[in-house]
């Protein structure tokens, strides 16, 4: 029998494919002394209760405040980067529920803020604005705080509500553990006959094989697990969601979705209007099927294909040094600049590169104000693997330009922009990609590849946002969703959106489960958004050169210093019409177009 291969232990990972955590603290006895100062210093904040109407007060409060949340943002990414290398490690899980628990401890102490600032007579801290003028800085923020007055709660129910936050964050921990920690998958059988344990962190390599039974049986694999789990999956989604609705009533919301939209100021049409356009627009997605089905000569087309390239290409090893170059080159239009500071990020340790046991799976881009940028990976050596290069580095470089170019308190960027940046080298690395490839396989592989992006980033990303948008409102309804219904929601919306050609396999229905994004309530229709505004703005970069790169750069330094639809519009994206989400679904017919002429369908 052959020996099965097992992921490596993170001490069999050479350093230098390591993240440098210990830039932000070199061992747990510096985050230690840095957490008691943090305690001491949170105690200053009961001396500006009831003082915030004079002036001087308010600026000390709001300097205090800072101080505090940049300690304590510094404490919170060490703890979190430290935990996802190894989720099995009890001492830095440990260290992660300790600081996250202070934090909403904070919250408590800081709740008095908000409510005192809205209980002083109108015009009074417009005065301060004007009398007190190293307050001018905090102009947007205090005005967007008494536009919010509605929504804020009494000094007393704002302590509580900052109190019981992490208890509202337990279902995300939950699901967190259970499925990157607790859950074990089978061991299946590599395209070579190898025995490979099966795992979130590979399985993407899995549902792209070319042999048809090694993506059936990872298919298989991985959903009868999360089968098996279906209930407790079921009660933590469903409590996140209640929560959530819990939220948005005691804030005085009309609904959840209002409570997660309107504190950027997006209006709820944004998001009726993305699914909307898309729901309209179905006929291409079905398209896109058939012709798969097609070009890979299937009788039968079933969700395990979905992922499959269709053109063949020679199985390709992307070392993660080729894949830098490779990355480097596709965003050059951007300019030397930018491609200084990604140069800088490789050599500085801002990436965790290659999986290892209990390493948390996927990728993201994280850090604060005080540390680098700092990005996860789980390099498995494949094209997909570079592009997710590309996609998180964007996050991370958008951060660097704000944090640079923007003071603590507008330095992070809103989550309807947050995937802009990502997806804009994601568009310019695969527009680089297609145009430099000589041989007609690969290109088509390419524009296949494209296609996949817009597939997943959109048409995927808004059926998710569609999910949300049903079962917050049965919730909402007063009718409870059993494990049951929502598989069943899940499988009609995988019907309606892959069409008639797409057989609709059992399996898939419990993929509901499976999606982190669903405990960050209404967030993945940005992706959709987000991957609408980055495809404009990569063809004005590709068109326009210089000029347009220029606009670009100020929309990355903008940060939170304006509401996110106002800083697109700036940058000559308005995301209030439908036109960006349907120039990217034109750009998806174009590339089925060519496909088809190519391959004489």
């Amino acid at each position: 029998m052959a020996e099965v291969k097992k992921i490596k232990t993170r001490e069999e990972i050479p350093q230098e494919y390591k993240w440098k955590v210990d830039k932000i603290y070199e061992n747990v006895e510096q985050w230690e002394k840095d957490f008691e100062n943090l305690k001491t210093i949170v105690l200053k904040i009961s001396n500006y209760v009831g003082k915030l109407g004079e002036g001087k007060h308010l600026l000390e409060y709001l300097r205090l405040d800072e101080k505090i949340s940049r300690l304590a943002g510094k404490l919170a990414v060490y703890a979190h980067l430290k935990s996802d290398e190894n989720t099995a490690n009890s001492t830095y899980q440990a260290l992660r529920d300790k600081i996250f628990t202070y934090i909403a401890e904070i919250g408590s102490a800081q709740a008095f803020f908000i409510p005192e600032i809205l209980s002083l007579p109108d015009g009074e801290v417009e005065k301060e604005l004007e009398t007190t003028q190293e307050l001018k800085m905090y102009d947007f923020l205090l005005r967007d705080i008494l536009r919010k007055k509605p929504h804020v709660l009494t000094k007393e129910k704002e302590e509580l509500m900052a109190a019981v936050s992490d208890c509202l964050n337990a279902p995300d921990r939950i699901f967190s553990m259970l499925s990157d920690a607790d859950m074990t998958f089978k061991v299946i059988k590599d395209e070579e006959g190898n025995d490979i344990e099966l795992m979130e962190s590979n399985y993407g390599s899995f549902i792209q094989s070319k042999d048809r039974r090694v993506r059936k049986d990872a298919f298989k694999g991985l959903f009868e697990t999360y089968n098996k789990y279906k209930n407790t999956f079921a009660a933590s989604l469903t409590s996140s969601i209640k929560n959530f609705i819990f939220i948005s009533k005691t804030r005085n919301y009309d609904c959840a979705l209002e409570c997660s939209l309107k504190p950027n100021n997006i209006p709820l049409e944004v998001y009726y209007n993305t699914v909307d356009t898309i729901n309209k627009n179905l006929n291409s997605l079905h398209r896109y099927v058939k012709v798969k089905k097609k070009l890979l000569g299937l009788d039968e087309i079933h969700m395990y294909d979905l992922y499959v390239p269709i053109i063949d290409t020679p199985k390709e090893n992307i070392e993660f040094e080729k894949a830098v170059e490779t990355v480097k080159e596709g965003l050059k239009p951007l300019g030397e600049e930018y491609i200084g500071i990604f140069e800088e990020g490789i050599k500085d340790g801002w990436i965790d590169i290659y999986p290892n046991k209990g390493k948390r799976g996927g990728a993201y881009s994280s850090g604060d104000y005080d540390t680098m940028p700092y990005v996860l990976l789980n390099y498995d050596f494949k094209l997909n693997d570079v592009s997710t290069l590309a996609h998180e580095m964007g996050h991370s470089i958008h951060s660097y330009y704000s944090r640079k170019n923007q003071p603590y308190i507008y330095s992070d960027y809103s989550l309807f922009v947050a995937e802009v940046a990502s997806t804009t080298n994601e568009s310019l690395l695969i527009n680089y990609l297609i145009d430099k490839e000589q041989d007609k396989n690969k290109k088509l592989y390419l524009i296949n590849q494209q296609l996949e992006q817009i597939r997943t980033t959109v048409f995927r990303q808004v059926m998710f946002a569609e999910f949300e948008k049903v079962t917050h409102e049965s919730i909402e309804k007063g009718n409870p969703l059993t494990s049951e219904d929502l598989s069943k929601i899940w499988h009609d919306l995988n019907v309606k959106y892959f069409g008639e050609d797409m057989i609709v396999d059992e399996e898939i229905d419990i993929e509901w489960a499976r999606i982190p994004h669903f405990y960050r309530d209404f967030y993945v229709y940005q992706y959709a958004t987000g991957y609408a505004a980055a495809n404009s703005f990569a063809k004005e970069i590709l068109e326009k050169g210089e000029s347009a790169v220029s606009s670009y750069k100020e929309f990355l330094k903008s940060g939170s210093s304006d509401y996110p639809i106002n800083v697109l519009k700036k940058a000559g994206v308005d995301m209030t019409t439908p036109k960006p989400l349907e120039d990217t679904i034109k750009r998806f017919n174009e590339l089925l177009d060519m496909l088809e002429k190519e391959n004489k369908i």
